[in-house]
């Protein structure tokens, strides 16, 4: 069983790999291998929708997002985490998202893969960060666990680092219960207009 912690944040050591390192720690608490992996001081540039990745499920930019893909393969739970800039998730994230839509072969994907949010922050914009992620979550099929939003410094809340170590722990028990969706559906089109047939 292992679980990933992505680190969306800019910033090393900040309010979200604290939480997220707790997180780590209640999982591993029942027995998973677990990574934390930053994407600050990393260039992950945008999804520039040149239609490469539909034939070969393979991004064609190359930078460091190519680290990410077999860590996010790898893992059966994927904690996400994010701070919140200017009342939504970083621009950081919104790259990664937008760069996993490479994910669209059947042996290359998210689903069936628990997922759970960290958002950190100092005032507005956390439950948009906390919906955004999870309708992405949800559009890839893969299996949401809680989320822990947190204003402030973590260190000085303790029922919010109680609460990311127990986001840890219900990771893993998701991931245990061996949850698939039925693949008969696959992942369909949820919008649809002139360019659909």
């Amino acid at each position: 069983m292992k679980v990933l912690a992505l680190s969306l944040s800019p910033r090393r050591r900040g309010n979200t790999e604290t939480l997220l390192a707790e997180a780590l720690t209640g999982a591993q608490s029942e027995g998973a291998e677990v990574e934390l992996y930053s994407v600050a001081g990393k260039t992950i540039g945008p999804c520039d929708d040149c239609g490469g990745c539909n034939k070969t499920g393979k991004c064609t930019v190359k930078d460091d997002m190519q680290e990410v893909y077999p860590k996010l393969l790898a893992a059966d739970g994927i904690i996400f985490g994010t701070p919140v800039y200017f009342y939504n998730m970083t621009a950081q994230a919104k790259a990664v998202i937008d760069r996993t839509i490479a994910f669209n072969q059947p042996e290359q994907s998210l689903a069936n893969k628990v997922a759970g949010l960290v958002v950190t922050g100092g005032s507005l914009g956390l439950v948009d960060a906390l919906k955004d992620f999870y309708f992405y979550a949800v559009t890839r099929q893969m299996i949401p666990a809680n989320f822990v939003a947190a204003y402030g410094d973590p260190r000085k809340l303790e029922k919010g680092m109680q609460a990311a170590r127990d986001l840890g722990r219900q990771i893993v028990r998701i991931a245990a219960q061996g949850f698939k969706y039925p693949p008969e559906f696959g992942r369909t089109r949820f919008a649809y207009g002139t360019h659909t047939r």
